[in-house]
């Protein structure tokens, strides 16, 4: 089992994400918020598919070696077969991850982060400036959505850059560093386009939201 949301980051690594967030608030009105999700979809289609495959490959191993390959054997071992498998499925999600597709997961993790955004509240700024970095762990996976005043001077392929350039870091075992360096790179373009004004206040929370 791969490390969870509440585990991904240490404590050294969250404080100093925190730090990075508050530093670049310092320079600009928008507002930066960090997500940590363990997956965007359950996926049960895949998760079913799996089990079946894996409870049939157990049943035909079964009446090969003890039943002669009897279908009489093979067809209730098959569906006996079938739950244990899908307990393993469960408790080892990459299995049912990798029947799910590339563009399944892109999509799933997009709309997860889209819903994330509304239902976290980074809608809700004052003056519509709000960033989610959305970190999907299952998928290996990150997603970075801008409100619509951030939207009017920027747009989502230079955000989906800074995606992408965590996605790496992550791949590369330097999560916490590639994260802070993607928010501090956002936080410069931000800073020339939405520069910090009097009576600014710090809108949405600093500290990593889990799911």
């Amino acid at each position: 089992m791969g490390k969870t949301s509440g585990t991904f980051f240490r404590e050294a690594e969250r404080l100093r994400i925190e730090e990075t967030i508050c530093a670049v608030e310092n320079r600009t009105i928008g507002e930066i918020a960090v997500m940590l999700a363990d997956s965007s979809e359950q996926y049960h289609d895949a998760e079913i598919l799996a089990s079946v495959f894996l409870g049939s490959l157990a049943s035909l191993l079964l009446t090969l070696s003890f039943f002669h390959a009897s279908l009489w054997f093979y067809i209730p071992f098959s569906i006996l077969c079938f739950f244990p498998a899908r307990l393993l499925v469960r408790s080892m999600p990459a299995l049912k991850l990798s029947l799910a597709g590339v563009r399944r997961k892109e999509e799933a993790v997009r709309e997860r982060a889209i819903r994330a955004f509304y239902e976290k509240g980074l809608h809700r700024t004052t003056a519509n400036t709000g960033v989610l970095f959305f970190l999907s762990l299952l998928e290996h996976k990150v997603w970075v959505l801008a409100d619509v005043g951030i939207n009017e001077k920027i747009d989502q392929e230079t955000l989906n850059a800074f995606a992408r350039n965590v996605s790496q870091g992550i791949r590369e075992g330097r999560a916490c560093e590639a994260l802070c360096e993607a928010i501090t790179a956002a936080g410069d373009v931000l800073a020339l386009h939405f520069p910090i004004a009097p009576h600014d206040r710090n809108e949405l929370p600093d500290k990593i939201i889990m799911d």
